[in-house]
């Protein structure tokens, strides 16, 4: 390669001429997609040999060098040759304008540019940590053709939308081993995310090893835990790839194991015993009690001598308050301190507790109910309550980080996830009534397994037949309705994203009732109502002006809570789902094609089963292995195809109903190792979609009638698997299910063909099986149920 200078001026002056400017999101296999991607017309691709070489100049990256000619190996097959001296012409040149501290910080430089072309390729990084997420996108980029291995010409200006992205891990409620979160650390550096938020005590174990209180680890950790030099191994791997560390430590709450291990800093006398359910329980500290500051003081100090990063988490979230309401001596300490109520003693104590962290030099952050005016601006939020919560401590100039709407462990679509907005978005007069239009509200009722029925009404606006609406969940902001589809005179469907997951109803609107069920993600569960009188008076958004929102929302989290998450299955719940929310916090706005986004989902996920190692895969197969007590999976992989784990929290709320929701159930079953949501379906609803929308679609018509034909000859081929595995044995109906829902499919398509219809009754006795094989069966929905219900309702 000539002159890195020169060929920089000489590659930007030809893409100029050359290159035609990408849409927001374009074809190339990249996620998340880079603020501005251009490509020339003419095309044309760098092809690459095993004897790919690096050059970096402006900091030291031996081991990072080193690990990404390894991938470069891992995803061409080649035995890459040893770079053994300094090339003088490079594959690659990385050139980094600043040397920077190896730590990674919450304000570093993770810009980069990168241009590929005839002469090779020159990635720009700010710091080390730009050339780090630069080589993640230039990995992506390697392709396998027909011909060679090659890297397409590009020329990409990248940076992210917020500087916070990042995953939390549960290594309590399901102890995580050091492999697999380091390989999760992996995955995290891959989707170019920044942030491990290790969560490391809770009421079910104290994972973090105290030099000071031993006794924490050796009573309250069933000998699960991570010592000091381990963790700062943690630190050191996941610092490598630039992603910070932000240890979490529970305060005032979740604190049975702490309980467990120090009664006499608990606000009701012991003794515990380690929680092994799942829950909210009632140990929480003694705010009156001083030896529990000094206790936190210590423990600060031992956290900090092992975690660099300038935040540490304190929790703070579901403090049951009755053991400070049935203490005389912390009721007294109350009126001494003039602190009215619960809410006011958890923020004195929170008070104290930023003190410590800030003689510490260290800064709080902490879930949605350590808000409270009498605290620092300084301080941190992290909001699982949603944007509106968010919305409310960014108006009053405290800085926060989205949460909710990025759960992975509430299994959901990826769609789900892209379309949660970190911003919070208002209504623009769009619920207001205009002349001319007519309303009407209907309230409803929808009772849940677990918890209070969800509660609320939504409002129907029609002018000249075409309609719009709101819904008004108790409690929560007004939302607008989406896809307003009437399937008869008086029953009607839409749609709207809310804290449950997408939410669907299906009812039936009769004189003033309302019958009918809601469908949560991909779970019915039925609902009744009655028609007001009038427009309900709804909560409007909070929405902080914009200049708040770019100061204060820092960016978010995806989270994986581990009740029902082990090592067993943890990739299969992240990845890929998590580049879709690494998406969300690094590209711009309006990248938000959900066609696309699957299209390049596709391929990340390959490409960091095969790059990165991920075992999202290899663990599912596994798992199959283990079911089908036999190496031949693909009948049972088949049939999976036709199935999701039942959505939302609906599989902890069944176990809840159970019994079994603790930590005794076993995570054994199909549901454990399904992906959230199954491709094969949501290819054949795009399928279906096409067929209805253009009659007679041949192309559309032939997909349709092979995926249902697979599906429908696959069963008598899966059924032994079934029949000799109790732990799949209960699988049996829905696979008689899945073969009876694949036949009516296909006569569906048959009449389609044929101008052929159906009579009411028999259309009545197809729905009638329908609705019978939506219900959740072991933890899992026949996902093939919609796709085949749309067909039915099209013929009507």
């Amino acid at each position: 390669m000539p002159d890195s200078l020169r060929f920089s001026l000489l590659a930007t002056s030809l893409f100029a001429f050359f290159y035609s400017f990408a849409t927001p999101a374009g074809n190339l296999p990249l996620m998340p997609w880079p603020q501005q991607v251009e490509q020339p017309a003419s095309g044309g691709s760098l092809v690459l040999n095993n004897r790919f070489s690096v050059q970096v100049e402006g900091d030291d990256l031996p081991e990072a060098l080193q690990r990404w000619r390894q991938r470069i190996g891992l995803q061409t097959g080649w035995q890459m040759m040893p770079q053994t001296t300094v090339p003088e012409q490079p594959t690659l040149l990385i050139k980094i304008a600043k040397k920077v501290d190896a730590i990674p910080q919450p304000d570093s430089d993770e810009s980069y540019s990168l241009n590929v072309g005839s002469r090779g390729i020159e990635l720009d990084a700010a710091t080390r940590f730009g050339a780090m997420r630069g080589m993640e996108t230039l990995l992506q980029l390697v392709e396998n053709t027909g011909k060679d291995s090659e890297i397409p010409y590009v020329e990409i200006h990248d940076s992210p939308r917020f500087p916070w992205r990042g995953i939390l891990i549960d290594s309590v409620r399901h102890f995580m081993p050091l492999d697999t979160i380091r390989r999760q650390i992996d995955g995290i550096a891959a989707a170019r995310m920044n942030v491990f938020h290790w969560h490391l005590t809770d009421d079910q174990g104290w994972r973090f090893a105290s030099s000071h209180f031993p006794q924490l680890q050796e009573k309250a950790s069933d000998g699960l835990f991570y010592t000091r030099e381990q963790m700062k191994g943690i630190v050191q791997y996941a610092a490598d790839r630039g992603v910070r560390v932000v240890p979490e430590i529970d305060f005032p709450g979740h604190a049975t194991a702490l309980a467990v291990a120090m009664p006499e800093l608990i606000s009701a006398p012991g003794p515990y015993q380690i929680e092994r359910g799942w829950g909210v329980f009632k140990p929480l500290l003694d705010p009156s009690n001083e030896k529990a500051y000094e206790f936190i003081d210590t423990l600060i100090g031992e956290v900090t001598e092992i975690f660099p990063d300038p935040w540490i988490h304190i929790g703070g979230d579901e403090v049951d308050a009755t053991q400070w309401k049935a203490s005389r001596k912390i009721q007294q300490f109350m009126q001494q301190k003039g602190l009215k109520d619960e809410y006011a003693l958890q923020a004195y104590f929170n008070q104290r507790l930023e003190k410590i962290l800030e003689k510490h030099q260290r800064k709080m952050v902490g879930w949605d109910e350590i808000a409270h005016p009498d605290l620092p601006h300084n301080i941190l939020i992290q909001s699982w309550q949603g944007q509106d919560a968010l919305g409310e401590v960014t108006k009053d100039n405290y800085r926060g980080i989205l949460s909710a709407g990025f759960y992975l462990d509430q299994v959901q679509p990826s769609s789900y996830h892209y379309r949660n907005e970190v911003y919070p978005v208002g209504l623009n007069g769009e619920d207001l009534l205009k002349e001319g239009e007519v309303a009407q509200s209907w309230q409803f009722t929808m009772p849940r397994l677990k918890g209070n029925a969800v509660k609320g009404s939504f409002t129907l606006i029609n002018r000249n037949n075409h309609w719009r609406g709101f819904i008004d969940f108790a409690g929560k902001s007004r939302r607008m309705v989406h896809d307003i589809s009437w399937l008869a005179p008086n029953r009607i469907t839409f749609s709207v994203d809310t804290w449950m997951g997408k939410f669907s109803p299906v009812i039936t609107l009769t004189g003033e009732e309302l019958t009918g069920y809601m469908l949560v993600g991909n779970v019915r569960y039925p609902a009744s109502g009655n028609k007001l009188q009038g427009v309900p008076v709804g909560i409007q958004p909070s929405v902080p002006d914009e200049k708040q929102m770019k100061d204060n929302l820092l960016g978010g989290e995806a989270a994986l809570w581990a009740e029902i998450v082990n090592p067993q299955v943890i990739d299969v719940r992240l990845w890929p789902r998590a580049f879709v929310v690494a998406e969300r916090l690094w590209s711009a706005k309006d990248v938000i094609d959900e066609g696309n986004m699957y299209r390049r989902l596709a391929a990340v996920d390959r490409w960091s089963t095969v790059s990165v190692g991920l075992q999202q895969h290899a663990q599912t197969q596994t798992q199959m292995i283990r079911l089908a007590n036999s190496s031949d999976i693909v009948p049972l992989q088949i049939f999976a195809e036709a199935l999701e784990p039942a959505q939302y929290y609906t599989r902890q709320h069944l176990k809840f109903q159970a019994g079994h929701y603790d930590l005794n159930e076993p995570l054994n079953r199909l549901a454990d190792v399904l992906p959230a949501e199954s491709d094969k379906v949501r290819e054949l609803n795009q399928q279906v979609d096409a067929l209805i929308t253009h009659h007679k679609d041949r192309k559309a018509l032939q997909a349709v009638r092979h995926q249902l034909l697979l599906w429908q000859q696959n069963i008598p081929a899966v059924m032994p698997l079934l029949e000799q595995s109790y732990q799949l044995k209960p699988l049996v109906s829905v696979a008689e299910q899945v073969r009876e829902i694949s036949t009516i499919g296909l006569s569906l398509v048959d009449a389609m063909e044929n101008d052929r219809a159906f009579g009411s009754h028999d259309v009545a006795r197809m729905q009638e099986k329908l609705d019978k094989a939506a219900v959740t069966q072991d933890e899992v929905v026949i996902a093939l149920v919609s796709p085949v219900e749309k067909l039915l309702r099209s013929g009507q």
